[in-house]
């Protein structure tokens, strides 16, 4: 099974909103958090560092967002921040931009109210691992139920460190709608911990661990139909890669190459604006810097071949909004 939020994940269609990076009495050792991330009392759209309002909005726009994903830390203060882009999200997009939140509290019966009234969606419920298998009775099955009263849809999103069937059990009970389990992942900001844990890198991947898709993860679990596995794998090459690449479609100019991995290309000359006008090149085809032209990448390979330019560089960067170079390649 796959949630609409995962769906829209897929699409690369989701926005991440980052609020705060501290946990209340969490210290998970597998924390993927950096250094930028952890214990700050930030808020992050994407790559985006929000210093207002209409900075989320304008994240949600620039990669025509179909609903947002909200994370990060867990203290009483981000609540109020969380319900107020929630109720921003809403009132600019409307009901149909999903949005789901993944925490790692319970939050009581007045926290799933006030999410609820705001406009949340799903709830995804990340329990400390230390108490998986022993759940019943306690804080995190009742939790489910209140979520469910108060109009959202409860579910649990956990990482792939070991197959346990309770939370199957939730879900044959009806008290949670599905489960997400993540291919387990080491990070800069928990690789350390994670090798005192005792878990390695997996053979030949960046980031997955050792045994994140073991048979017994897969087979006692991933195969339910209310539980959905997402691999590391799918995480880059699919959510991604169609976020940059919606984000792509959106800013660029009548110049610009979007490529399969959702980067943009374009040339990049070091002369006066001037030396285009002359040699008659279409205004949509470059723009003036205020040290250089940026122009289309063949554009520029043309003119340094014929001799009208003596170099440049053709440049490749993300469509976000730090705009990240990933290369650049001298022409001369």
């Amino acid at each position: 099974m796959i949630s609409k939020g995962c769906e829209q994940c897929a699409k690369g269609g989701k926005m991440v909103l980052f609020v705060y990076g501290y946990c209340d009495q969490r210290d998970c050792f597998y924390c993927p958090l950096g250094e930028n991330r952890k214990n700050v009392t930030d808020v992050y759209a994407n790559e985006r560092k929000v210093e207002d309002d209409e900075d989320v909005i304008e994240e949600a726009k620039r990669m025509s967002a179909l609903g947002t994903s909200i994370t990060g830390g867990e203290p009483q203060e981000a609540m109020a921040k969380t319900t107020r882009y929630l109720e921003l999200l809403k009132d600019e997009f409307g009901e149909d931009h999903h949005t789901h939140l993944y925490t790692g509290i319970t939050g009581g019966r007045e926290n799933m109210r006030r999410l609820s009234e705001a406009g949340l969606d799903e709830i995804r419920f990340h329990p400390p691992v230390e108490l998986w298998g022993d759940m019943h009775g306690t804080e995190w099955e009742e939790i489910l139920y209140i979520a469910r009263e108060e109009g959202l849809t409860p579910a649990f999103e956990i990482p792939g460190i070991r197959a346990e069937p309770e939370f199957l059990d939730f879900l044959d009970e009806g008290a949670a709608e599905f489960c997400n389990i993540n291919e387990f992942e080491m990070s800069d900001g928990n690789y350390r911990r994670m090798q005192e844990e005792g878990f390695e890198l997996q053979e030949g991947h960046m980031s997955a661990v050792e045994g994140s898709k073991d048979d017994a993860i897969l087979e006692e679990m991933a195969s339910h139909e209310k539980v959905y596995f997402c691999t590391s794998v799918f995480k880059d090459a699919a959510q991604h890669r169609n976020r940059l690449k919606r984000m792509a479609k959106n800013i660029r100019r009548e110049f610009d190459e979007v490529t399969d991995d959702g980067t943009l290309v374009y040339g990049k000359a070091f002369t006066e604006p001037d030396q285009f006008e002359a040699l008659g090149v279409p205004e949509e085809f470059y723009t003036v810097k205020s040290d250089h032209v940026e122009v289309a990448w063949w554009l520029l390979e043309e003119m340094v071949e014929d001799g009208d330019l003596a170099e440049g560089e053709i440049v490749e960067q993300y469509p976000t909004v730090d705009g990240t170079v990933v290369e650049r390649t001298p022409v001369a």
